[in-house]
C-alpha cells in the first residue's frame, strides 16, 4: 500500500510537470518566453533554449518549500530549471551547498547533476515576464501550480518566500483558505509561526543582482536564513 501510494504520487508530480510546460494561459508572457527564446543572448546564442514554462524542482519529500518570484529570461527560460543558469541561481545554490541541501554549489543546466534534499524550490510565476515584473493576473493564473506542489508536498512544515512578491502570496493564499493570519511584515529574516497548523513563514530578500551586488542582500545574511530554516524543521516547536 505504501509503494502504492508512493507511485501515485509521483504520477501526480509527473502530470503536474507536464501541465506547467504545456500551459499557455498569459499571451503576453508566451510572447516574451519565445521572443527570447528565439532572439537569445550573445553568450548562448549557440544554445537552444527552454522557452516555456518552468516546473518546480527539487525534492518530492522536502519539509521546507521556497519560492521566488519568476523565471529568469536568459537563466530559467533558457535552461528550463528553477534558479539555473544566471547570477540569482548562482548565489542561492552556493548557499544551499553550504547549508546541506544541495549536494554542489553550482547550477548550470538540467544535466549537471544537480540534487536538493529537504527542499522543493518554486515560483510565483513560471514563465519570464518582461522587465521581471508580472501581471497580477497572470499571477492569478499561476497560483493554481502553486497550489498543487502545496498540496503534494505533503511533509512540509515551513515556506522560505524569496522576496516580497512570494511572501504576500503566501499570506494571500492562506487568507483565501478561510485562515485568520494576523499581520505580517516582509523583513528580511522575520519568521513566523502561523494559525491552524499551517507551514511557518520565513521572510529573505531575493537573491537578484540588484540586491546581491548592493550589499542589500550578503552572503552572511543568506546564510543565516538556511541555517535557521535548517534549525526549525529539525527541531520544529509544534
Amino acid at each position: 500500500m505504501i509503494v502504492q501510494l508512493e507511485e501515485t504520487s509521483e504520477n501526480e508530480w509527473r502530470a503536474l510537470e507536464a501541465g506547467i510546460v504545456a500551459c499557455r494561459r498569459c499571451p503576453r508572457l508566451v510572447d516574451w518566453r519565445e521572443k527570447i527564446a528565439v532572439e537569445r543572448r550573445r553568450a548562448y546564442r549557440n544554445e537552444v533554449y527552454w522557452g516555456k514554462a518552468v516546473p518546480g524542482f527539487g525534492d518530492h519529500a522536502a519539509p521546507i518549500l521556497v519560492i521566488g518570484l519568476a523565471p529568469g529570461a536568459h537563466g530559467s527560460n533558457r535552461t528550463g530549471r528553477m534558479f539555473t543558469g544566471d547570477a540569482s541561481g548562482e548565489f542561492l545554490y552556493a548557499a544551499l551547498n553550504r547549508a546541506g541541501f544541495a549536494n554542489q554549489p553550482t547550477s548550470k543546466n538540467r544535466g549537471d547533476g544537480l540534487e536538493l534534499r529537504d527542499v522543493f524550490i518554486t515560483a510565483v510565476c513560471r514563465c519570464a515576464p518582461p522587465h521581471n515584473k508580472p501581471e497580477r493576473s497572470e499571477i492569478t493564473n499561476c497560483q493554481p501550480y502553486l497550489l498543487a506542489e502545496m498540496r503534494l508536498l505533503k511533509h512540509c512544515q515551513g515556506v522560505v518566500a524569496l522576496g516580497k512578491l512570494a511572501f504576500d502570496r503566501v499570506l494571500s493564499i492562506y487568507r483565501s483558505q478561510g485562515h485568520i493570519i494576523p499581520p505580517s511584515d516582509f523583513v528580511h529574516g522575520a519568521f513566523y509561526f502561523l494559525p491552524d497548523g499551517l507551514p511557518w513563514l520565513q521572510a529573505s530578500y531575493h537573491p537578484s543582482q540588484q540586491n546581491t551586488q548592493t550589499g542589500r542582500l550578503t552572503v552572511a545574511m543568506f546564510d543565516q536564513i538556511w541555517d535557521y530554516a535548517r534549525k526549525m524543521f529539525k527541531n520544529p516547536a509544534k
